[in-house]
């Protein structure tokens, strides 16, 4: 049986990221039932980088039958996904995606009694106001990252890999460091970060943690 391994995304990824961001938005927890829409994190925090920079996405593809998200048989276990020119990435969100944001999400839905890390209004706002990226670090930390891995891939490496193989790609585009911002209650993932050599940067809150790090 062959091993789960790290490729480029392709489209047909689409609804494997969809789901894996979902699953993992709660505090690294599953997401779905938080929001009136179980699209509101995806639309803001995986699909637009596949829309705007799908060359700056990876994936591990496991080729083990039904080993998917929820058994479905999908490959897809776990991504990373990013942009070079944070900036860039601000002014194109606002011309082609916000719009479209706005038309699909124009007003929070009925509450569904789950306690988000987020509103459902926070997340309406920040689908529509990209300008949230431009951290005051944002010159000297262009490029962003968001990653996430399903339970079953954790702890095998291939998070390190897969931040490993976009600081490649970044560094090969001439970009000199990447940041993140990430939920406080995930402290796993802040274990995660620290053992990388990620710092945190100086505009960071305790509540809104950033942190940044070189691409070599």
């Amino acid at each position: 049986m062959s091993a789960p391994f790290i490729r480029p995304y392709r489209p047909a990824d689409r609804d494997d990221v969809f789901e894996i961001c979902l699953r993992t938005a709660a505090g690294g927890g599953d997401a779905t039932g938080v929001y009136s829409d179980d699209a509101l994190m995806p639309e803001v925090f995986a699909l637009p980088y596949l829309e705007y920079a799908p060359d700056l996405a990876f994936v591990v593809d496991d080729p083990s039958t039904g080993s998917g998200p929820r058994g479905s048989g999908r490959r897809v276990l776990g991504y990373v996904i990013g942009v070079a020119d944070t900036r860039a990435f601000a002014e194109w969100w606002n011309r082609e995606w916000g719009p479209g944001f706005r038309e699909r999400h124009p007003h929070p839905g009925p509450p569904t009694g789950r306690n988000p890390g987020f509103t459902e209004a926070q997340l309406l706002d920040a689908g529509v106001h990209p300008e949230r990226m431009l951290i005051a670090e944002v010159d000297e930390y262009p490029a962003h990252l968001h990653i996430d891995l399903l339970p079953e891939l954790q702890g095998q490496g291939f998070g390190r890999r897969l931040i490993d193989t976009l600081r490649a790609a970044l560094a090969e585009r001439g970009v000199t460091a990447v940041h993140l911002g990430m939920d406080a209650a995930n402290t796993g993932a802040r274990a995660f970060y620290d053992r990388l050599g990620f710092h945190e940067l100086p505009s960071s809150r305790p509540d809104a943690p950033l942190l940044g790090i070189a691409t070599r």
